[in-house]
């Protein structure tokens, strides 16, 4: 059986990547490292295939292996600045969990939780910022403070209601 040819052209799927205006600083500030680094590994490339037959050469096997990762770290930054969807800054007052909003839950335990809904570019769940694609982010988007949230999860349905949303 033969296998499906990878396109590896293809870096992203075209859909909007949601970032806070600190998530796309550092967005910005990586494709200008990369830019930065991008001369230095053209010379070492250039300089390792002057050293002759390249089929037998590893430091220039090496240098060009380096400056295809980063071109291939420059496209996807690029792709991804240009997918860039600014997440709105300030306080929600409508009370409606959007993007950007901050959410506080009360399980049927009792247990209270507070997180930060972002896009997934910028999650850390340890620190309290879930993806809007996450179970818990994807049922709390569009919801307003006092609505029960259910999210079937592999361990079972996990009931929440919102405390609070801002």
């Amino acid at each position: 059986m033969q296998r499906p040819k990878r396109n590896v052209t293809a870096i992203g799927d075209g859909s909007p990547l949601h970032l806070t205006h600190d998530g796309l600083k550092q967005l910005e500030d990586k494709r200008d490292r990369l830019a930065r680094a991008m001369p230095a590994l053209i010379a070492e490339t250039q300089r390792t295939a002057a050293y002759g037959d390249r089929s037998d050469n590893a430091e220039y096997k090496q240098a060009k292996g380096a400056l295809r990762h980063a071109n291939i770290q420059v496209m996807t930054v690029m792709e991804q600045l240009n997918r860039a969807v600014l997440i709105p800054e300030g306080k929600n007052v409508s009370g409606v969990v959007q993007l950007g909003s901050t959410v506080t839950v009360e399980s049927e335990s009792g247990k209270k939780k507070t997180f930060q809904i972002l896009g997934s570019h910028e999650t850390n769940p340890g620190a309290g910022r879930i993806s809007n694609q996450s179970p818990l982010g994807a049922a709390l988007i569009g919801k307003k403070i006092g609505e029960i949230v259910k999210i079937k999860l592999p361990s079972g349905v996990q009931t929440y209601r919102i405390l609070e949303a801002h």
